[in-house]
This record gives structure tokens, sequence and C-alpha cells, in this order.
């Protein structure tokens, strides 16, 4: 285990969002002369560098959803169908980031048919056995892929306000290990996700039975200890347990890669700002060390 050296794997998408959404809610949106939106790229760069100084890692890949057709969608046609497009001042920033995530010579790695966190979770396993991983996201669905040698940033309001996950501090939390999120998914359901689980049950019984039962194996084989609603609602819904487990999970074997050399980060700072010359970004020079 190389301790020294640290893989900064980052949620693209969850950065972009937040950042656009921080300053739309007032209707900023830095349009530059050429009549374009910036605001979502300017504060997924602060995101970026504000993580980059704080954890000072060695090696640095961004991930990125590539459409919405994916195969959870091909498993359940309504799975996210509660989501409307995204803003007109929003679309072109989604080809713009990547292209200024690339002046910071840092890999962009997505996958049609996956979604970023599963290109995450593949990457995660390919590096953790030679290097400490920190995921940053605001994405609480990420926790799963938490172990010893991964770590999951949790960004929380404003720049540089983290919460570090490991294995001891969600058990401290939520009571179950990472691998029991899955489950606890599977039968609360999502609703940012759109869909349903077990329809009647919420987290904190799901919860009290993971804590008990360990699995949904384990709850299957002793339904008769579950109280007459518990057990009715979970064999009424059986086949949706077992669809919205499947959901849950983020694939950890998708065929991607890029190799430690690939992933080394070293910013060239003319590069970079020429970038932000060309964007007319101002007060970002002074992130870069």
């Amino acid at each position: 285990m190389k301790r020294d050296n640290k893989v900064l794997l980052i949620d693209g998408m969850a950065l972009l969002f937040r950042a656009f959404y921080a300053t739309a809610m007032s209707g900023y949106y830095m349009i530059n002369s050429k009549g374009i939106p910036t605001n979502g790229i300017h504060g997924f760069v602060r995101h970026l560098l504000t993580a980059v100084n704080h954890f000072k890692p060695s090696h640095v890949v961004c991930c990125w959803d590539m459409g919405s057709t994916t195969f959870r969608k091909e498993l359940y046609p309504d799975y996210k169908a509660n989501r409307g497009e995204p803003p007109v001042e929003l679309i072109p920033q989604f080809d713009l980031v990547k292209d200024v995530v690339a002046a910071f010579d840092i890999p962009n790695v997505g996958l049609k048919g996956f979604e970023a966190d599963d290109c995450i979770g593949t990457l995660a396993n390919q590096y953790k056995h030679d290097y400490l991983v920190y995921i940053l996201t605001g994405d609480q669905d990420i926790l799963q892929l938490i172990d010893e040698n991964t770590h999951v940033v949790l960004l929380k309001n404003g720049y540089g306000n983290y919460e570090v996950y490991h294995p001891e501090l969600l058990v401290e939390r939520k009571g179950i290990r990472p691998q029991q999120l899955i489950d606890l998914k599977a039968l609360m359901g999502d609703s940012s996700d759109n869909y349903p689980g077990v329809r009647g049950i919420g987290e904190k019984t799901a919860l009290k039975l993971l804590q008990e039962f360990e699995t949904i194996e384990g709850i299957l084989e002793n339904l008769h200890s579950l109280t007459k609603g518990q057990r009715a609602k979970i064999e009424q819904d059986l086949e949706m347990l077992h669809l919205s487990r499947k959901l849950a999970t983020i694939h950890r074997g998708v065929p991607v890669s890029c190799p430690p050399q690939v992933a080394m980060l070293t910013i060239d700072r003319s590069k970079v700002f020429d970038k932000f010359a060309e964007l007319e970004f101002k007060g970002l020079e002074k992130f870069i060390g």
C-alpha cells in the first residue's frame, strides 16, 4: 500500500449540478462575452481546486454520466423518470466542463450504459490495493463503496466543508456496514431515483430489520419473526424488492480503466490559465498552488 499516495475520484456531475444551482437559484449564470453561461463550471473548478488543496492527492480522475440510457433504465423504465430536463443555461456547460478538466490534464472517464457511480466503483476497486482512495461527491449512494482503503468525501454547504466517511463513521451514524446500504435502499426505495422498494417500509423500519437480520436474505428467512404488517408488505412487493436491490447496487466491474500514470496530477499552470482566459474566469488562479 502506497500510503503516501492518494487517488481522488470526482463525481463530476454531482459537483457541476451543485455548483450550478448554488448561483442559479438567484438567477446568476455568469454569462461571458460569447453568450455562454459558465456559473456551473466556475463553481466546479473551485470545488475541484479546494479539494485538491485540502486532500493533496497524487492522482485525480473525474467520472461522468454519459446520457440517461443506462442498464438501470432498461431494467426499470421508470428509473429517474421523475427528473425533468436540465435548465437551458446548464446544457452548454456539460461539454465545456470536460474541456476544463482536460486542461488540468485530469482524465475524464465515462461509459455509455453506465452511470458515473459505476465508473467510480470500478476505478476505486482497481486503485484501492495500492492507493488510499477518496471519492468526492454529494451523493450518499456512493457510501456503499466505503472500505478501509476507500473513503467517501461528502460535500456540505459552501466550499471546503466535507464529511469524510470511513467504515467506523458509517456504523456510528447508521448502525450498519457499507454493504448493507444496498439492502437498505432495496427495502425503503429511493424517491430521487424513482423506485419504490417495499411500499410502506421506511428508513427506520429498514434499518431495524437490517440490524437484526443483516441482509435481505436474512429477513426473508425470518419472515415469521416479523410483524404481520411487515411480512405482508414484503411478500406483496417481493419482486420489486429484488429489482430495487439491482438498481441500488453500484457495479464495480464495468469495462473502464485509467492507469495510474495517466491519472497522476501535474497541473500546467499556463495551459489552465489560458483556459480560464478563454472562458473569462476571474479569481480562480489563487487556488492553484
